[in-house]
């Protein structure tokens, strides 16, 4: 029996609706995992529920690196439009526009460091809060960068000691054969007795 059109509209039953969403999220995840799977794609998925929970699948690598991929995606076309967007202009306004940016920075450091809001427009503060999330991004970037370092090398520490252990095993092993040891423990006697004239007066 053929299957009506499903109508695209909210499910009013909450138990049926539960049940759509969680059958149709298990076939969403099965599908990106086969896309990635079959077209070596790199995918990312969010989905909240109505209540609020989160799930979320990463193909490959994690989802940070996913989002951290992402942001650096954005902020090269955003650099690349900035920069198209610098060429067009004679160098009186490209000079008018640096400056602008200068002032605009030093306003926010001395903002930052206790001056008064009203001394920078909403514009203004925009373009500091864009430049903080710049900022903050390229931080991010660089501090993950030497954490991954830094875990790439305890690894091969890691990997370095478990080798040398290995080395003194097969050594002491290979000195002290662990059958030659109990046998020299077995045959080694140690006698209980005394002798009685050592006793006598």
């Amino acid at each position: 029996m053929a299957r009506g059109k499903v109508q695209m509209k909210r499910i009013e039953n909450p138990v049926h609706r539960q049940v759509t969403f969680c059958k149709r999220r298990a076939g969403l995840l099965k599908k990106a995992k086969e896309l990635s799977v079959l077209c070596d794609a790199e995918i990312g998925l969010f989905i909240f529920s109505a209540h609020g929970k989160r799930y979320e699948l990463a193909t490959k690598g994690t989802m940070q690196g996913l989002i951290e991929k992402y942001l650096k995606s954005t902020r090269g076309a955003e650099v690349a439009e900035e920069a198209k967007d610098k060429q067009t202009l004679d160098p009186k306004g490209e000079i008018n526009m640096l400056k602008h940016e200068i002032e605009v920075l030093q306003r926010g450091l001395s903002y930052m460091y206790g001056g008064g809001a009203g001394t920078m427009t909403l514009d203004e503060l925009h373009s500091l809060e864009k430049y903080l999330e710049l900022w903050m991004f390229h931080i991010r970037s660089a501090k993950m960068d030497m954490m991954f370092q830094e875990i790439q090398l305890l690894k091969n520490k890691e990997g370095i000691l478990q080798a040398a252990n290995k080395y003194l095993q097969d050594k002491i092993e290979e000195q002290y054969p662990v059958t030659n040891m109990t046998s020299t423990l077995t045959d080694f006697q140690c006698p209980l007795t005394v002798q009685n004239e050592i006793f006598q007066f």
